[in-house]
C-alpha cells in the first residue's frame, strides 16, 4: 500500500507543505484567486507524478511476487514482458540472475544424483560377490568342522564370516545413504508411539547388550508420540543405541528417555561411557569421521562395521532430518561438571499450524 510507503508519504508531505505555503502567501497578499490557482495548478501538476508512482510501485510489487514464486520453486519467468525503462532493466537483470541460479541448482542436482547412482551401483555390484564369498566360507567351515582336524582354521573362518556380515551391513548402509542423497526414500507421516519405537529399535540389540554386560533402561513419558515414519526412525534410534553400546564399558548403562510437550517430542539416549571428546563433537555426525574415542571400549574399530567407520550416526541424523526432526550430540555431566557419558537427543517438532 502506498499509504504505508515512507518515501511516498514524505514526497506527498513535502508537496502539501510547499503548496500550502504558496497558497498562504497568496492569501496573505489578499489574492484569493491566486491562492486558488496555486492549489489547482499544484494538484494538476502532481497528478502525473502520482499516476507514475502508482504504476511504478505496482510493477515493483509484480516483480516481488514473481521473485517469491521463484523462491517457492517455480522456474517459469515472465520478466521479459515488461517495456523499456529502468524497471525493464532491473527485470532483465533479475531474469538473468534467476536463470543462472536455476542452471546452477540443476547442475548440482544432476551431480548429486550421479554420485548417488554411482554409490548405489557399487553397493549392488558388491552384494553378489559378497554373497558368493559368504556361501563358500560357510561351506569350507562346515567341511573343516566335520573333519575335526583343523580347529584353528575353523576359528579363522568364523571370524571371516563375521567380517563378511559386517561388510554386507556396511554396503546396505551405503545404499541407504545413496537413496537418501537422491531423495529416493519415501517417509510415512503417521503417529508414532515412542514405546513402540523404542521396542522396535532395541529388540535386535538385546543379545548384544547382554553379551556386553550393559543395561538398557527406559524412562518414557506415557503416551508420548510424534508424527513420522516408524521404521526409518527405529533404524536411526537403533544406530544410536548401537553406538552407545560400543562406547559403554561392561557394567555400564544406556538409558532412553522421552518427554512430549506442546512444541515437540524429545527422545534422549544417554550412556555411561567416557563421553565424546570436545574436538570430536562438531564432527560426530560427519560421514566416515573417526574421532579420538572412535575405537570404543571393545576395540570395534579394528573390524569392519558401519558404526566403526563413522556411518551409523551420519545415517541416523540423515533419517531424522529427512523427517523434519533434529539429532544432536553432547556430553552428559554431573553436578560437579564431570563428564558422565554421551547424550544424543532426537527432537520431532509439532505442526503448530494444525
Amino acid at each position: 500500500m502506498l499509504a504505508r510507503n515512507r518515501e511516498f508519504a514524505r514526497a506527498v508531505l513535502v508537496w502539501l507543505i510547499l503548496t500550502g505555503l504558496a497558497a498562504a502567501c497568496a492569501l496573505w497578499c489578499g489574492r484569493v484567486d491566486v491562492a486558488l490557482g496555486i492549489a489547482v495548478g499544484s494538484a494538476l501538476a502532481a497528478l502525473p507524478f502520482l499516476c507514475l508512482t502508482v504504476w511504478r510501485y505496482r510493477e515493483l510489487r509484480r516483480l516481488a511476487s514473481r521473485l517469491d514464486a521463484v523462491l517457492a520453486g517455480e522456474r517459469e519467468l515472465a520478466f521479459s514482458q515488461m517495456e523499456e525503462g529502468e524497471l525493464a532493466v532491473l527485470a532483465s537483470e533479475l531474469d538473468k540472475m534467476v536463470a543462472r541460479l536455476t542452471r546452477t541448482a540443476e547442475d548440482l542436482a544432476r551431480e548429486r544424483q550421479s554420485l548417488a547412482d554411482a554409490l548405489a551401483d557399487i553397493s549392488h555390484q558388491l552384494k553378489t560377490p559378497l554373497t558368493s564369498l559368504a556361501l563358500t566360507t560357510e561351506l569350507a567351515r562346515k567341511e573343516l568342522t566335520r573333519r575335526g582336524d583343523a580347529p584353528e582354521l575353523v576359528e579363522r573362518l568364523r571370524r571371516i564370516e563375521a567380517l563378511e556380515m559386517r561388510v554386507e551391513e556396511l554396503v546396505s548402509v551405503l545404499l541407504r545413504l545413496a537413496r537418501l542423497d537422491a531423495g529416493a526414500l519415501d517417509f510415512a507421516q503417521a503417529t508414532v508411539s515412542v514405546d513402540e519405537l523404542v521396542e522396535r529399535a532395541a529388540s535386535p540389540l538385546a543379545i548384544a547388550y547382554d553379551l556386553a554386560d550393559v543395561t538398557l533402561g527406559t524412562e518414557l513419558e506415557p503416551g508420548a508420540s510424534f508424527t513420522g515414519d516408524l521404521a526409518w526412525t527405529a533404524e536411526a534410534l537403533g544406530n544410536v543405541l548401537k553406538n552407545c553400546l560400543e562406547h559403554t564399558p561392561a557394567g555400564g548403562r544406556v538409558t532412553v528417555r522421552a518427554v512430549e510437550d506442546i512444541l515437540a517430542c524429545r527422545i534422549s539416549v544417554e550412556d555411561t561411557g567416557p563421553g565424546i571428546a570436545e574436538e570430536d563433537l562438531p564432527h560426530i555426525f560427519e560421514r566416515f569421521y573417526r574421532g579420538e574415542r572412535g575405537a570404543g571400549e571393545n576395540g570395534a574399530s579394528s573390524e569392519v562395521n558401519p558404526a566403526g567407520v563413522g556411518i551409523g550416526l551420519s545415517l541416523a541424523r540423515a533419517l531424522v532430518s529427512a523427517q523434519g526432526g533434529t539429532l544432536t550430540a553432547e556430553n552428559a555431566c554431573d553436578n560437579a561438571g564431570r563428564v558422565t557419558g554421551a547424550r544424543f537427543t532426537f527432537t520431532f517438532f509439532k505442526d503448530l499450524a494444525v
